[in-house]
């Protein structure tokens, strides 16, 4: 069934809460998604989204809950004890969804939500996965998975099945595992129907499983399951023994967290915690400032370059006309470069150890961006001098400058761009923090010594 979430029915939904109509409140809002009513309660006020989740039954609450923004999911338990989010809440979670929220929590309550968790295996596997990093695949994998031993039947994998029905909401494999527990392969489900229930597992099982360690990074995760095409992942530890499994949506979820960090650092700022939508104005402004006075005091820098150069511009002001044109072809050419080089190391399309491949390539690009450039305004100062004296009389040497400084900070601000990132990624930080105005504002300040350099040598004598 479908909702509508219109101001017709949010009014509906208003009028019943503050008219404490609790029964027609839950009949309207049974067959909405789960999803569909995590946005109703984002766009109530908050003392109306907390009555209408208050009166929600556990199950239902434990999936709406999920599905919220992290800011509205903090106001909604804001009135709950650990006590009551351990036995109304958790207790609905699969294993990876509950350690997540648990996370989130201030230390106090998150301690006495782990306290308050009767169910002694959900408690072990909810600590061990707080124990991973966030951003490994043993961050984002569930301990409910479906084994069989690989000297079992296939009528022990049925078994399994049935056994898990109700834990598992999504099953589609089986992952079969030797006496040390250690992954040996998968069996579809489809081979339950086609095969017999006699059959021994190791005569059916495809032993060419993909799994990946606990440790690795998020990225790595979705790199497989994108090449192979995989809607589950079995998660190892390093000597191959099965932890947990990692399905699809979780990934897609992760992944559009992990690229909208990227975009936003990418764009000079830090990472916000909540969305732009429900981000506070002074986290907006924590978060923006930082970098904008980092950028700031870079570009200063260019201040500082013209007056080390104070003498030239004075003897041949026309240089001072092509101080953007010179500044702006750099930093969006070395922009280019590092977002190009960021995104290829985030979809594993290169890696550190080919900074050399990298190093040639950028080059050779850098090269022939700088020369069509050079050419264009080599022609623009050639073209515009036939109809002004504005260049005086020596307009072929002020174009040659200009195009021999087009070529040299086009290279420059590509080989900066694309070997940044590299270095960063080496050095174990986030590529994404060489962000592209970053980026820009070191090329433009180089970019100036560059020009001012290169007009002193073809210049000298003549204008200077």
């Amino acid at each position: 069934m479908t909702f509508t979430i219109s101001k017709a029915n949010l009014e509906r939904l208003q009028e019943l809460v503050a008219q404490q109509r609790d029964e027609e409140l839950l009949e309207a809002v049974r067959d909405i998604h789960p999803a569909d009513l995590a946005e109703i309660l984002d766009q109530l006020d908050l003392k109306e989204a907390q009555y209408l989740f208050e009166r929600l039954e556990p199950e239902l609450a434990a999936e709406v809950v999920l599905e919220v923004p992290e800011d509205r999911r903090d106001d909604l338990l804001g009135n709950y004890t650990g006590k009551e989010i351990a036995e109304e809440l958790i207790e609905h979670f699969d294993s990876d969804d509950a350690a997540d929220m648990i996370a989130e929590l201030p230390e106090g309550v998150r301690e006495e939500v782990l306290a308050n968790i009767e169910d002694q295996e959900q408690r072990k596997e909810i600590n061990e996965l707080l124990t991973y990093d966030e951003r490994t695949a043993g961050g984002l994998m569930a301990k409910e998975l479906v084994k069989v031993h690989a000297d079992s039947s296939m009528l022990e994998c049925v078994r399994e099945l049935r056994r898990h029905a109700d834990l598992i909401d999504d099953i589609y494999v089986i992952l079969v595992v030797d006496d040390h527990d250690r992954l040996v392969g998968s069996i579809p489900l489809k081979a339950l129907l086609t095969t017999s229930l006699r059959t021994p597992v190791k005569e059916v099982y495809d032993p060419d499983v993909i799994s990946i360690k606990a440790h690795e990074d998020v990225e790595e995760v979705n790199r497989l399951m994108e090449k192979y095409d995989l809607v589950m992942l079995p998660v190892t530890d390093d000597r191959g023994r099965l932890l947990g499994r990692i399905t699809i949506d979780d990934v897609v979820d992760a992944i559009r967290e992990e690229e909208t960090e990227d975009a936003q650092r990418m764009a000079g700022m830090g990472a916000l915690e909540y969305s732009y939508s429900h981000s506070s104005l002074w986290e907006m402004v924590k978060k923006r400032s930082g970098w904008l006075v980092v950028l700031f005091i870079g570009e200063s820098f260019t201040a500082t370059a013209m007056g080390f150069f104070e003498d030239q511009i004075a003897k041949a002001v026309v240089l001072a006309l092509f101080v953007p044109l010179v500044i702006s072809s750099g930093g969006n050419t070395g922009s280019q470069a590092s977002t190009l080089i960021i995104r290829a190391l985030a979809l594993g399309d290169i890696t550190v150890k080919e900074w050399w491949r990298i190093f040639r390539r950028e080059c050779s690009v850098g090269v022939i961006l700088g020369l069509i450039l050079a050419v264009i305004g080599y022609g623009r100062i050639a073209v515009w001098s036939q109809f002004t004296d504005i260049y005086g009389q020596h307009w072929q040497l002020i174009g040659l400058v200009v195009a021999l400084t087009l070529l040299g900070v086009v290279l420059w601000g590509n080989l900066v761009g694309s070997l940044f990132p590299l270095l960063l990624k080496r050095l174990g930080l986030d590529p994404a923090t060489s962000s592209a105005p970053f980026v820009a504002t070191v090329v433009d300040v180089t970019g100036l010594v560059i020009y001012f350099s290169v007009a002193s040598m073809l210049l000298r004598e003549i204008l200077i």
